[in-house]
This record gives C-alpha cells, structure tokens and sequence, in this order.
C-alpha cells in the first residue's frame, strides 16, 4: 500500500554527495505519520480520541543510495497487529522502483492522558481492519532480520 510520495531534499544530502542515513529514518517517519492520517489519527483525531502511535524499534536497512531531487515513494507492508500494537514493514523505493531501504518497525497504541500504552479506539481499529495482514510465509525477506557478524 503506497503511503508517501516525497524527494530527497538538498538539506538531506551529506558530505558523501547522496541522502544522510539519518534522512532515511525521517522518511519512514514521514511514512508512519501519513499511516496516521489514513487510521484517524490525524491532529484532529488524536485530540479527539486522546490516542497517538508511538515507535518502540525500527530496523533499518539500507539498500541504494538516493541523491538530490530523487523520487522516492514509500509502501506499507502490514507484519502484524493485535489490540495496541501494529508490526510494520515500510520500503523505500526510487523512480525505477528498486527498493532503497526498508523500515521494520513496531509501533504502539498510547493513551495521551496517561501516556501508557492502550487498545486501539474503535474507530482507528475499524480503520486498521481495512489494512491486510500478510502472511508469515509471504513477509518481505528483509522482515525479521537479526543483525549480527555471521561466524563460518
């Protein structure tokens, strides 16, 4: 599900002539953001709902480099969910749709008044039951990476 139309901005290239590996994580964090818009989470609904997303971890992998005024666009892969929690896997993609970075990440459902994790409102869980969960057999081959030094 594409979310995010963008371009790397001349204050995202870096001393190296392509985007800062910080700009990727700004990217996906603009992507969660237009997540919440189409959930109801937008300004209007967290006031309303007194509800937001938090990210508790986000594995990030680069995979090409994207330089200034690139297209990029951004899609949304659903891992998983249950009543607070969404397992999320975000691709980068360039003009020639090769995958520029991915994005795993596990976000959480938080009541604003308590600051505490919490169930989804009902209308934003109605929202997320529009958004197909993909199978573990069909997930992307970046999801569930570990990271490590692999030892022969």
């Amino acid at each position: 599900m594409r979310l995010l139309d963008t371009q790397v901005d001349a204050a995202w290239v870096d001393y190296n002539g392509h985007m800062n590996d910080a700009e990727y994580a700004r990217v996906f964090s603009l992507a969660v953001d237009e997540l919440m818009v189409r959930i109801g989470l937008d300004a209007a609904g967290r006031e309303r709902e007194g509800y937001t997303l938090f990210t508790l971890e986000t594995h990030l992998c680069y995979r090409r480099e994207a330089h200034e005024g690139e297209a990029l666009m951004v899609d949304l892969a659903l891992l998983d969910r249950d009543a607070k929690r969404l397992h999320a896997f975000f691709t980068l993609y360039n003009a020639e749709q090769e995958a520029v970075a991915t994005s795993e990440q596990m976000l959480m459902g938080i009541a604003t008044a308590s600051g505490r994790p919490a169930p989804f409102p009902d209308a934003v869980s109605r929202q997320l039951d529009s958004f197909p969960v993909i199978d573990s057999d069909a997930w992307p081959e970046a999801a569930g990476r570990r990271i490590g030094i692999t030892r022969r």
